[in-house]
């Protein structure tokens, strides 16, 4: 089995490569001139972290071997034999049987070739490997050598002088980076993918009461215990038929990680792009009306047969691609839940780990009822019939994609500058939204494919109640002074001070005095005399807003912001507000590539990764207006431990 799950997973790897942004493998070449006819051509390869590539040596039954090669249509000279190299690591894999060879962290190969044609002045060779982590990908690269002199003809693009200024200057002098290196998010990301987890196990057991997944319950287990001629055996495919319903939901997210391992800010890209961000709001407002029964979304049909024909092959693959056609003939009811935890967990203060997280919540909690009822088949009895409740449970998951859709519209606004949707009209479009559902409820208001309530229960007249509460509890939210503050739309309701009663526009949390350029605020803090908290934050960041909305406005911490800090507050998702034409350059990476610095938050989203090695938001940093750190930097976290770390940093900048 857990060969089957690996060979899965790597699968999976191959299929989505084209999310690479930037190999995990960078190649640095040289020539060594050993006769006139004779040069060694040598390769200096640096492995990312956790990766390993594959050497020629490996076996060929398993994981593919690296070979060297001269480039197509190159002519005039030999290669000989294969090319020397360095240490090696030899590991036993579980997936192929046998031993496997490669290298980790850097590998050297001087490859020896013999010129033929003496008016060759360089030569092309071609590399063909494999590189692993969670997944595999296929590497292949050519590299042109100059037999001139010995030099290595100069592939790495150059950028202008103004470019190479720039790029240092985003290299900070700072002092004390060992503070750096301390991990202050480990514990709360751990609580907080908890968390998400849990949301998604919520998703998955909304999704099991819809007509799409319900149904099957008894449909299924009888399938499996009837099918099995004991009893156990029927328990345990039942079980793995589980395992595989939930694994698939996991396999979804898999490609995510395999991107930002790649560019640390991939995440924060998909996420606050304005255009992703409005079609997310459209995709979610076509999800609402899919549950509002005006259509209904499916698949393909032809994949739902080629995945249920292979259904009948038999054994644990056939219990796999009856998994898969569960998720295919489900995916009128799960795909909208699935597409808003998508698009929920795709933040830039979030990393992968959040989507699987939540899609591992989903996959268990739609999988748990198939294994539940294989063990206890007499309680197939109990479930309710299909009907009505159904019907209205799916009516108010509309309701919900229509809400969130807006959240995504609002995140495309403060993207953008548009300065349309703001705080007070967000709120009362949720207010209008959830008054309708309370009428839905209360049986005013009827959908398609929807009977004519005659009576309503107690359990309607409740539940319509309490909507009515919610928006009652939303309604201070649209005056000027609301009578109590609305914490549960923290992070999802725009900020605060984008309001329609903001006339002075001023665009700091809490309207407190902050610098939107790094350079600015550190000039303001020498000149004052104060220690700088650098806020790395977002327009589109969920957690940046609960900080600012639940933490910084505890009075003691908003008073030690407002009186003993320089506050700079750098969105590095304001891609919508380019530099001055004279301020944007071309970033040189350190493995030699080009990224295009256009605007401002590309410029904060790097100053960020290359100086705190760190994509996510929000993210503090304590700084002496004499660039020492003073303290290790603070991600999301609760009022009591923010509130001791303001103060530890104004009593070491003090000292």
């Amino acid at each position: 089995m857990k060969r089957v799950i690996t060979l899965l997973l790597l699968i999976f790897g191959f299929a989505f490569t084209g999310f690479a942004q930037d190999d995990p493998v960078e190649v640095e070449t040289s020539v060594k001139k050993i006769s006139d006819t004779e040069y060694d051509l040598i390769f200096n390869v640096y492995i990312d972290d956790d990766w390993h590539l594959y050497s020629q040596y490996n076996p060929k039954d398993a994981s593919l071997p690296m070979s060297i090669k001269p480039s197509e249509g190159e002519s005039g000279f030999t290669v000989v034999g294969k090319a020397e190299e360095s240490e090696t690591v030899t590991e036993y894999s579980e997936i192929w049987g046998m031993d496997e060879i490669f290298f980790v962290e850097e590998a050297t190969l001087v490859q020896r070739i013999t010129i033929e044609d003496p008016s060759l002045t360089q030569v092309s060779l071609n590399i063909e490997a494999q590189v692993c982590k969670e997944f595999c990908l296929p590497y292949d690269d050519d590299f042109t050598f100059s037999l001139t002199g010995g030099e290595v003809v100069e592939t790495v693009a150059t950028v202008d002088k103004k470019s190479e200024e720039i790029t240092n200057s985003l290299k900070l002098d700072l002092k004390n980076r060992e503070l750096l290196e301390a991990s202050t998010d480990k514990d709360e990301n751990k609580g907080n993918l908890f968390n998400i987890f849990m949301l998604g196990f919520l998703g998955g057991l909304i999704a099991f009461l819809t007509p799409c997944v319900f149904p099957l319950i008894p449909l299924t287990v009888s399938f499996f215990t009837k099918q099995s001629e004991k009893r156990s055996r029927g328990i345990t495919n039942s079980l793995l038929y589980g395992f595989f319903i939930a694994a698939i939901y996991v396999l979804l997210s898999l490609p995510f990680h395999f991107a930002e391992s790649l560019d640390p800010e991939i995440l924060n890209t998909i996420s606050t792009n304005m255009w992703l961000n409005i079609f997310f709001f459209i995709v979610l407002i076509f999800f609402a009306g899919s549950f509002f029964g005006f259509y209904t979304i499916t698949l393909p049909s032809s994949w739902s047969s080629k995945a249920d024909n292979a259904s009948g092959i038999g054994g644990i693959f056939g219990i796999f691609f009856m998994a898969i056609t569960l998720a295919i003939v489900s995916f009128s009811c799960t795909g909208p839940i699935l597409g808003s935890l998508l698009a929920g967990s795709l933040t830039s203060d979030g990393d992968p780990m959040q989507l699987t997280a939540g899609m591992g919540g989903f996959g268990v909690a739609l999988a748990l009822p198939f294994a539940f009822f294989a063990l206890f088949p007499n309680l197939l009895k109990s479930l309710p019939k299909s009907g009505f409740w159904m019907k209205a449970v799916t009516v108010l998951l509309g309701f919900v994609e229509l809400a969130l859709a807006f959240k995504f519209l609002s995140n495309a606004d403060l993207v953008g500058n548009w300065d349309f949707l703001k705080r007070e009209i967000f709120i009362g479009i949720w207010i209008f939204i959830t008054v309708l559902a309370a009428l839905f409820l209360f049986g005013v208001i009827r959908f398609p494919g929807g009977p004519k309530v005659k009576r309503i229960s107690g359990l309607r007249i409740i539940l319509g109640l309490a909507v009515l509460g919610f928006a009652v509890y939303l309604a201070p939210g649209v005056t000027k002074k609301p009578m109590w503050p609305q914490t549960i739309l923290s992070g999802f309701a725009p900020p605060q001070f984008y309001s329609i009663y903001d006339q002075e526009n001023n665009k700091c949390p809490l309207a407190l005095n902050c610098f939107k350029d790094f350079d600015e605020g550190m000039a303001y803090a020498k000149e004052v005399g104060k220690p700088v908290l650098v806020d790395f934050t977002g327009w589109a960041c969920v957690n940046c807003r609960k900080m600012e909305e639940n933490v910084w406005s505890e009075s003691r911490i908003y008073n030690t912001l407002k009186d003993d800090y320089v506050l700079i507050s750098l969105y590095v998702d304001d891609n919508e507000n380019p530099l001055p034409a004279d301020e944007q350059f071309d970033y040189v990476k350190p493995s030699g590539k080009i990224k295009k610095i256009r605007t401002y938050g590309e410029k904060w989203a790097t100053l960020q990764t290359v100086n705190f090695k760190n994509a996510s938001q929000p993210y503090y940093v304590q700084l002496s207006p004499d660039m020492e750190v003073l303290n290790t930097p603070q991600q999301y976290t609760d009022k009591l431990t923010y509130y001791n770390w303001l103060k530890e940093g104004v009593k070491r900048y003090k000292e």
